[in-house]
């Protein structure tokens, strides 16, 4: 097994021992207590950053959320992801990692100028907006959990991508409209803007046509935390 993939096995073990509500603690310090320049030199790939980063979030926040009762914004904010002897918050794995340091409010379209030096040398190079099918806030509008690996990571983002859209879209034919999930309009930057995800849509959903509205879902809020799939 390479560095690259203990160091992923590891955020999928962590995942794991979340899920069966098993004890975190030496996992948690195991990832504390990793290098930064091991996380660096191992995590070398977009590909790789993505898988670990990934699970690392969707475990993390059910680790605030439970263990922690951490509510609200806050739960978002707070550093107390602690990767390789630095703090992390979700929102920095979130929108500095894995958006590469994009402003959380800008649609998609500002990098954030504040940016530490930190998060612009572990961010991928490339955004891969199928990670918003990916990542679960503990919302009931959120995508369910999925365990991320390297070797399959092109194959379950696609199949999160498809499984989301389906089930959040919805099509009229007799007012020519498509209405899906806010996720879309949050970050349409990520997607290539509006016709970036009409492009998607019409891919996934096979949508011949062009001309339809495009409307948003209501996003529910309400907790559905341990939705695991």
């Amino acid at each position: 097994m390479s560095n690259s993939n203990s160091i992923i096995t590891l955020s999928g073990t962590l995942l794991l021992h979340v899920k069966l509500n098993e004890d975190t603690k030496s996992l948690e310090q195991d990832l504390g207590n990793l290098s930064l320049k091991d996380l660096q030199s191992q995590l070398t790939t977009d590909q790789a950053k993505q898988t670990f980063w990934i699970n690392i979030y969707n475990a993390y926040f059910q680790i605030l959320a439970t263990q922690n009762q951490t509510q609200g914004k806050h739960i978002f904010k707070i550093k107390s992801v602690n990767i390789a002897h630095s703090q992390f918050s979700l929102d920095d794995i979130e929108h500095g990692i894995l958006r590469k340091y994009r402003w959380k409010k800008s649609l998609g379209y500002i990098q954030n100028p504040f940016v530490s030096a930190l998060i612009k040398a572990l961010a991928v190079q490339t955004i891969d907006f199928r990670i918003h099918f990916a990542l679960n806030c503990g919302a009931k509008s959120c995508p369910p959990i999925a365990f991320y690996t390297l070797d399959k990571l092109d194959e379950q983002l696609d199949n999160a991508m498809y499984s989301f859209l389906s089930s959040e879209t919805s099509i009229n034919s007799n007012t020519n409209t498509v209405q899906t999930s806010k996720l879309l309009f949050w970050f349409q930057g990520d997607f290539g803007g509006l016709k970036g995800v009409r492009r998607m849509l019409n891919k996934v959903l096979q949508i011949e046509n062009n001309t339809y509205t495009l409307k948003y879902n209501a996003y529910s809020w309400e907790p559905h935390l341990e939705n695991f799939v």
